[in-house]
């Protein structure tokens, strides 16, 4: 039984992805942008800086909110939206985006893009798999 049991544990090429968040790159607007699925976050979010170098135009957002970030300023004011075209291989969406001073990534993906995507998360292989217009996509990290 001991013996069974050792060798149900994960073997180390998969021990990597224990513990990692689902983090990838994706193109917007011809330039690579760095993007994190998460779901952990209740929103989707692109950075300020992002919205500034490719000259994004920001619209209202419709409800605005205090998100509690992690850093020593406190919570933030979300008030603006934007709407970000990107492409990661041959799948490309667009997605509505509260922005927020972020400096690790660029794009923010939470619950909402994956429960309209319906994705199915593999923790083991950290591989998100859905469909989109008719078509199935696996995303790597």
């Amino acid at each position: 039984m001991i013996r069974r049991l050792l060798g149900s544990q994960p073997n180390e090429s998969h021990i990597s992805q224990r513990e990692n968040i689902f983090h990838t790159r994706c193109k917007i607007s011809d330039k690579a942008c760095s993007l994190i699925v998460d779901s952990g976050s209740c929103c989707n979010c692109c950075s300020t800086r992002l919205v500034e170098k490719l000259d994004l135009t920001p619209i209202p957002h419709p409800k605005t909110y205090q998100l509690h970030w992690l850093n020593e300023d406190g919570d933030i004011i979300v008030d603006k939206q934007v709407k970000v075209k990107f492409s990661i291989g041959n799948y490309e969406d667009h997605v509505v985006c509260d922005i927020v001073p972020m400096k690790a990534y660029h794009i923010f993906l939470g619950r909402l893009w994956q429960f309209d995507k319906k994705t199915m998360h593999n923790g083991l292989t950290n591989e998100i798999t859905f469909i989109h217009n008719e078509n199935k996509f696996v995303l790597y990290p």
